[in-house]
């Protein structure tokens, strides 16, 4: 509870078995009884059937549903609640594909072969700006840190910034107190 403390305004849970930050519905639904109502609660799927993404949403309580693998469009429509869509950006090209996905908002992400987040690799954030001028609203992640939250946040106003590797000890072990400091230069940007 250490990112509610800091201020965070949504917790992301993984529900993705290949992640070592994989949380199952059981205890994920655990947490999320315990949250404050205000706090958005994140349900982060890789290539998820349909059936999973239902039930996670059900029995968890999920505010918004995040997409980060090869979902298609059509995949994405059809979720009550607020949906996002996640790129790995590996250049320009990857913003081609961004308007077929009618989601709520838009995540933008480090592009690595290895995995689908989580990985700590930063893009270029001048093309985070581009995107923006599509209207839609974005998320920012990939490679933030407490350090470079807040130029992050400065050049391109997302609607918010998605965090994990950049806060942690090692994969999946949070450290509270690099958890503490992004949140409070997030918020001061």
């Amino acid at each position: 509870m250490v990112a509610v403390e800091a201020g965070a305004d949504a917790l992301g849970f993984i529900f993705c078995p290949k992640s070592p930050r994989y949380i199952s519905f059981e205890d994920a639904a655990h947490i999320i009884r315990e949250l404050p109502t205000k706090i958005l609660k994140v349900g982060v799927f890789v290539n998820a059937p349909r059936e999973d993404v239902l039930t996670a949403q059900q029995q968890c309580h999920l505010s918004v549903l995040q997409f980060h693998g090869e979902e298609s469009p059509e995949f994405c429509e059809g979720f009550a609640g607020q949906t996002w869509k996640a790129f790995r950006v590996n250049g320009p090209e990857t913003l081609n594909r961004l308007a077929a996905y009618r989601t709520t908002a838009w995540l933008l992400d480090a592009w690595s072969p290895a995995m689908p987040g989580g990985t700590g690799e930063r893009f270029d954030w001048d093309l985070a700006v581009e995107v923006k001028k599509a209207g839609r609203p974005i998320i920012l992640a990939g490679g933030l840190t407490p350090e470079n939250v807040l130029s992050a946040v400065q050049q391109v106003r997302p609607l918010g910034v998605d965090v994990s590797s950049g806060v942690e000890l090692a994969p999946g072990k949070k450290d509270a107190a690099k958890v503490r400091a992004f949140v409070m230069a997030a918020r001061h940007a």
